[in-house]
């Protein structure tokens, strides 16, 4: 139990990094019904655009306090650019077809963005080595903080911040609710639904995009499969809020976060258990945990419209 408060903040950091690619999943299912499977790839692509700065754009011996900003704009970018592309010439001929063939679509997208990094990425085949930012690791109390989550602690709330000033501030953020409560009244009181789709691709993107240079931070380095089990992770915390709740999307990381950290930590302590602990078994509480939800509480934490909540 004394290491409780370290495990506690191990799941509040891994759980904020689910819930900032989560908010991709919610978002774009809020407005327009879609569960865009290609979105792990997404992060995916944000963390190669990060590193991309970092080794091609960036001079040699350049201090990470400056490099990251630079990584942190070269992934938006480079998210932004495939989540708008993915929307505008593979989900919008596919808007008024039946549901299956978005899904068919997004997962075989999914695919083509993983094997596109792996042929054409230099050096791709294997994990590359992400750059670490100097110092720490910082001692709170019993509890150690990494160096590279300190960035995730500082980039989660305040990503949160401007989303909900966004949202409920903004003309855009107001459209946004509108769209996802009834698009076709929407369209009739002016409001361009097209643009408030691409929108929500990019803002969704930009928020994987951070939550991809904190994966890279955290752990030192990245891989053209890193988006298709932490995609599913997220997606599973976006389902765990309430699908189409952009707040219920980081409530739902957090514990979703939490709950793997935990489990991982301290089932093997229960007797009869000892074999279903460990890391290997993380992924399979997260799914435990989504399916016990969806039993007892399908709708979600918090409930599944994103109009309703903002």
């Amino acid at each position: 139990m004394n290491e409780l408060p370290q495990q506690l903040v191990n799941g509040l950091l891994l759980g904020s990094m689910y819930g900032l690619v989560a908010i991709g999943y919610t978002m774009v299912y809020g407005i327009v019904q879609l569960i865009n499977f290609a979105h792990g790839e997404i992060f995916m692509i944000g963390g190669f655009g990060a590193l991309t700065v970092y080794l091609y754009v960036l001079p040699d011996g350049t201090t990470m306090w400056i490099a990251l900003p630079l990584m942190l704009l070269g992934a938006v970018i480079a998210a932004v650019i495939v989540a708008v592309g993915a929307e505008r010439f593979a989900y919008r001929p596919l808007r008024g077809a039946p549901r299956l063939a978005p899904l068919i679509t997004a997962i075989g997208l999914s695919l083509a963005l993983q094997q596109a990094v792996w042929a054409w990425y230099p050096g791709a085949k294997e994990s590359i080595n992400f750059p670490e930012i100097a110092g720490g690791p910082f001692e709170i109390g019993s509890v150690t903080v990494q160096t590279g989550d300190v960035f995730l602690l500082v980039v989660a709330p305040i990503s949160m911040a401007i989303l909900a000033y966004f949202v409920m501030k903004t003309r855009t953020g107001r459209g946004m609710q509108a769209t996802a409560q009834d698009p076709d009244t929407a369209k009739l009181m002016g409001i361009n639904t097209d643009r408030i789709i691409v929108v929500a691709f990019a803002l969704g993107a930009v928020f994987a995009a951070v939550g991809a240079v904190a994966y890279g931070l955290k752990y030192g380095q990245v891989q053209f499969r890193m988006g298709f089990i932490l995609g599913l992770k997220a997606f599973t915390a976006a389902v765990l809020g309430g699908i189409g709740n952009i707040y219920g999307a980081m409530i739902g990381g957090l514990v979703l976060g939490i709950a793997e950290t935990m489990a991982t930590a301290y089932i093997a302590d229960v007797p009869g258990m000892s074999q279903l602990g460990g890391q290997s078994w993380a992924n399979v509480w997260a799914f435990v945990l989504l399916i016990l939800v969806l039993l007892f509480r399908p709708q979600g934490l918090m409930g599944e419209r994103v109009a309703d909540r903002a």
